[in-house]
């Protein structure tokens, strides 16, 4: 290994977790008390490096609860890991008004992913495509040799596809296995299914594999959420008109519609941080799904019925797992499920499509009402007091002076804070 202040360094990983803290101490010259806090992070050094590798530390994120919440019939306190102040407060009151009309009805359609096997250079298109669905059962069966726990739960390797992509290399052949991932996010099945079966495909075909993976496009695999706002607790028809109207920008342009989605994710990846989701494929995939039609869409609509009251339905596609990955490593993890006791994957994406549809509609009501940012910066003095050093019953004072004077600033606060003499 390089000694030298030199980044790079051959087989780091085999260092200890005390010698590579060694190293990175010297080479950014950081602090024992620096060091410190990079090792405080709640997670045992095991288990963090079952989960990554050169660890040297952890880097812990808020937890707070999600409050108000009736799914299906059913209360739940959602765990919710997030940096941003207003995320969880907005959730907690979009459900708080959707309580009030039966809370939100959610449903997960499918736990199927797709794996894709790409082919180049097949012999014969026509032949290859009709040698690979003629060989379904094999290849099927081939698949789920992968995975026998999950086939004899009744998931596995369920149903097989091919079709001829054109592309600036030519034209080829994409083949396509759908598997029911049960309670699984489902990658390392997929993609061990798709290694499994290129062999065979490769010889069907007469072309060349080049390789085997998941699509995180999730399609098949689609959350539907739907609640009734009142429009007096919404704060009026004026209200429920001016949503509307925010909601129609969000569908008619892209660069609205993105932030309009981004606030949905919001509530969305908080909770999937804190059960230990795959929140990279959760963002990919819904923001992919918004522009499945050639079109980047909101990932929620809005409409009115009858007597003035808005009606907010989401659909999107939430990939989650309750067995294997981080879910099942990580102790924070671990609880959070505990807390929202779920039965499984179905069910806590059902949770996480009602708080993004809560998410939205928050989102939505205070932009067109007192705007997103007084809300925000209300809580946000929060952060600023006790960044500028406020502790205890300090840091409300020194907040509620900021929110006062409109002046919600680090210096200023600093400024407080030594006026008091603290």
């Amino acid at each position: 290994m390089v000694t030298e202040r030199s980044s790079s360094l051959s087989e780091f990983y085999k260092l200890s977790h005390k010698r590579r803290l060694e190293f990175v101490k010297k080479f950014a010259n950081l602090t024992d008390q620096e060091i410190s806090s990079l090792q405080n992070f709640g997670l045992e050094v095991r288990d963090a490096e079952r989960m990554s590798e050169n660890v040297v530390g952890g880097f812990s994120v808020p937890i707070g609860i999600g409050i108000n919440f009736l799914i299906n019939g059913k209360d739940y306190l959602i765990p919710m890991a997030t940096e941003e102040s207003s995320v969880i407060a907005a959730a907690s009151n979009g459900a708080k008004i959707a309580r009030l009309r039966g809370g939100f009805a959610a449903k997960s359609h499918s736990s199927k992913m797709r794996a894709q096997i790409q082919v180049v250079k097949p012999r014969d298109f026509n032949r290859a495509e009709s040698a690979i669905i003629g060989s379904k059962d094999l290849i099927l069966e081939t698949a789920n040799r992968r995975a026998p726990t999950l086939n004899s739960l009744g998931g596995g390797a369920k149903d097989l596809k091919v079709r001829r992509l054109g592309t600036d290399r030519g034209d080829m052949l994409i083949v396509e296995l759908f598997v029911d991932c049960q309670d699984a996010m489902g990658a390392n099945t997929c993609n061990k299914m798709a290694e499994e079966i290129a062999p065979i495909v490769e010889s069907l075909s007469g072309g060349r594999v080049v390789m085997g993976i998941i699509s995180n496009l999730a399609s098949e695999r689609l959350v539907t959420a739907t609640a009734l706002f009142d429009k007096e607790a919404l704060g009026g028809g004026e209200v429920v008109e001016a949503i509307l109207d925010a909601d129609s920008f969000a569908r008619s342009d892209p660069y609205r519609g993105v932030t309009h989605n981004k606030g949905i994710m919001n509530g969305v990846i908080a909770v999937g941080l804190a059960t230990g989701q795959d929140t990279r494929a959760l963002e990919a995939g819904a923001h992919s799904y918004a522009s499945l039609g050639g079109r980047y869409l909101p990932l929620t609509s809005w409409e009115k019925n009858e007597k003035g009251d808005l009606i907010g339905r989401l659909e999107i596609p939430i990939v989650v797992g309750t067995v294997g990955g981080a879910s099942t490593v990580h102790p924070i993890a671990k609880i959070c499920l505990k807390i929202l006791g779920v039965s499984g994957a179905p069910e806590l994406a059902e949770v996480m499509g009602s708080v993004g549809l809560a998410q939205n509609l928050a989102a939505l009501r205070a932009l067109v009402s007192e705007g997103i940012q007084k809300g925000h910066m209300r809580l946000h003095a929060h952060n600023i007091a006790i960044s500028a050093g406020a502790r205890g019953a300090t840091v409300e004072e020194i907040a509620g002076l900021m929110i006062r004077e409109e002046k919600i600033d680090f210096n200023y606060a600093r400024k407080l804070l030594s006026e008091k003499g603290a």
